[in-house]
């Protein structure tokens, strides 16, 4: 099996525990239920979103891309690494019964959680589907829009996802994407360690190499929508990384951002 196709294994792994946690407790609906580490540090709140659908909140975002994406009533979105469905449901309505909203993600159980969701709400112009961003399951030119809260920094070939959007997506259509991304290329001591790579970490691109991937596949227009600091707790880090990491760590002033970005196809 290819480094690759481990990663995405420890990612599939990973969140398939985080969602069981969620399943398993009765006090809330966060990732951070029974897990290693709390991923709600990254989290946005949706309490007061159109659309909000509590159930499927597992605080795994990063951001709020439907609230920068500009989709209108009769879109056609889609929302890669959609997992249990919760920015799918709010895009849902927005676009209204004259849309459609294709959630995809590649952990099965996030998939069966998002369709007893939507089968619960009678949503008939939501579909989700098992997939690999890497290689959609999706036929090209069928998007309006397409949208993804904290997921690309977790594909290990990042050119091979901008790729397949650009596909998908019509001519004119765009995107508007939360993830993580470093103000400095990451150590080799960060990316090695798998639970903060599921956790949006060590697989973070600088900004600039973010905005290098998009230019190359094409899309124009790129604009960054928000940006905001995320304070890791050093107590997760020890969880991680050794005092003397940690401490080589804290030298290097590396700073992790959560940002929208949005760019163009045409």
């Amino acid at each position: 099996m290819s480094e690759n196709n481990k990663m995405k294994e420890k990612v599939k792994k990973k969140y398939t525990q985080i969602l069981k946690s969620s399943e398993n407790s009765t006090s809330c609906c966060s990732c951070s239920c029974n897990s290693e580490t709390n991923y709600t540090i990254f989290s946005d709140d949706y309490t007061n979103i159109d659309g909000y659908v509590p159930e499927a909140d597992l605080n795994l975002g990063c951001g709020l891309p439907t609230e920068f994406a500009k989709i209108k009533t009769g879109d056609t979105v889609v929302d890669l690494g959609c997992g249990t469905g919760n920015d799918a449901f709010i895009a849902r309505k927005i676009v209204g019964d004259e849309g459609k909203v294709i959630g995809v993600d590649f952990t099965n159980d996030m998939i069966k959680r998002a369709k007893e969701s939507a089968k619960k709400l009678n949503y008939h112009n939501v579909l989700f589907l098992v997939g690999d961003i890497e290689n959609l399951p999706l036929e090209e030119s069928i998007a309006d829009v397409v949208i993804s809260n904290c997921v690309l920094n977790l594909v290990p070939d990042k050119e091979r996802a901008f790729a397949e959007i650009y596909r998908i997506l019509k001519s004119g259509g765009h995107f508007s994407i939360s993830d993580i991304v470093s103000t400095e290329n990451i150590p080799t001591y960060l990316k090695r360690i798998a639970e903060l790579y599921t956790g949006c970490i060590s697989g973070a691109l600088t900004l600039e190499e973010y905005f290098t991937i998009i230019k190359k596949v094409g899309f124009s227009n790129i604009e960054l929508q928000s940006k905001k600091e995320i304070i890791i707790p050093d107590e997760i880090l020890l969880k991680h990384l050794n005092k003397r990491e940690l401490d080589n760590y804290k030298k290097t002033n590396i700073k992790f951002l959560s940002v929208n970005i949005y760019a163009e196809k045409g």
